[in-house]
């Protein structure tokens, strides 16, 4: 079973899996997955962790992770599953993100998840890596380089927008930019969750002097492996448009521009590259596409955000899959379920082509939910 929280703090994504290796191939069935919304007060909760001080930010931390457990056993209950799930995954929550000073901290205390639920748990998935020199994300390539190989570049749009893909015998990954924890955050001002399918960014204008500020920022420059910490979007990119006192749609509306913009950027790097391997399915039809481009996470519902990606990629041979809402949805989830399943059988689960980390490593604390 795989559980993540977004950093765009819309809930908590859980997804129980049945996973089947043969000679390397794996493939998978969701059996069961669902997305608990956080109430207003756990939603504060997380929003506000990083304020805390140390000991209150440790109680919360073990706070959160019996909550996680508790919510794991409304699952199981709520899905008929006593005593079939063998194994949880938990990402947990990320509020810290410091790669360069060998630090990435998730809420959610893998022990008491065990504690909760009496099943067997891995949680700390990030830890090993950044302890190798690594910048701890993305990991979710692994689970994309064994689960959707036919795609040679995977897109997820989350509170983070990240991409990967291979490049010859390396496969590479980055964060893009924040995408779906801003917009949020400035839907948030018209007293909605959301923007819905991008409705108030449609009616906006973009404000050219603004997303030439956004575009300067230092990090779009930056060579990857590379990643992004909330609070560049939550703090940085959010207090530049407060402080740029645009109406609300035009702000909404540059912002997607910008979202878009350095999406589009990064897809044409990753495509510009000669070394870029046809994909299996692509070769099975004599070569075409060149680029088969996947796109998950819940930023696929912002409709006006996906026709703009479409209107700026604009490559010849690439063709762009947007796959069944089950996939949009939990695809993160199936990932951290993999990647807990490899953690299990003490095999590689983060690629430090993609991190920057001194080797490939098994990453993830073990916590036993019954006595042996």
């Amino acid at each position: 079973m795989g559980i993540m929280s977004g950093s765009s703090l819309d809930g908590l994504d859980m997804a129980f899996i049945e996973f089947q290796e043969v000679s390397g191939k794996w493939t998978y069935t969701v059996k069961a997955a669902a997305c608990y919304s956080y109430s207003n007060e756990w939603t504060e909760k997380l929003r506000s962790a990083t304020s805390l001080d140390a000991l209150q930010y440790q109680l919360l931390h073990t706070d959160y992770g019996h909550y996680i457990g508790e919510q794991v056993n409304r699952f199981i209950q709520e899905n008929e599953l006593q005593y079939q799930i063998q194994l949880i995954a938990s990402h947990g929550h990320t509020t810290f993100h410091l790669p360069a000073q060998k630090m990435t901290a998730q809420l959610g205390d893998g022990s008491a998840i065990a504690a909760t639920t009496g099943i067997n748990v891995v949680s700390d998935l990030r830890a090993m890596d950044i302890a190798l020199g690594g910048q701890g994300a993305p990991i979710v390539p692994i689970g994309e380089k064994l689960l959707w190989p036919d795609y040679n570049l995977l897109l997820n749009l989350g509170g983070i927008a990240n991409l990967s893909f291979s490049n010859a015998d390396k496969y590479i990954a980055f964060d893009i930019c924040p995408a779906n924890r801003v917009l949020n955050m400035l839907a948030h001002e018209a007293d909605k969750k959301f923007d819905d399918g991008g409705a108030m960014a449609r009616k906006g204008s973009v404000q050219n002097a603004l997303l030439s500020k956004l575009n300067e920022l230092d990090y779009y420059k930056q060579p990857y492996p590379k990643s992004l910490a909330n609070d560049f979007g939550t703090g940085v990119l959010y207090s530049m448009i407060q402080d740029a006192k645009y109406e609300l749609q035009d702000a909404l509306r540059t912002y997607v521009e910008h979202i878009a913009i350095q999406i589009s950027n990064a897809i044409h790097l990753a495509a510009s590259n000669s070394e870029l391997p046809t994909p299996p399915s692509a070769e099975a039809t004599g070569g075409k596409p060149d680029f088969r481009l996947l796109i998950t996470g819940g930023g696929v519902h912002n409709t006006f955000l996906i026709e703009r990606l479409k209107e700026l990629i604009n490559i010849e041979g690439i063709e762009i899959t947007i796959p069944n809402n089950e996939l949009i949805d939990y695809k993160e989830a199936i990932v951290m379920a993999l990647i807990g399943v490899l953690r299990w059988r003490e095999e590689n689960n983060v690629i430090s082509s993609v991190t920057g980390a001194s080797r490939n490593s098994i990453g993830g604390a073990v916590w036993m939910g019954q006595e042996a």
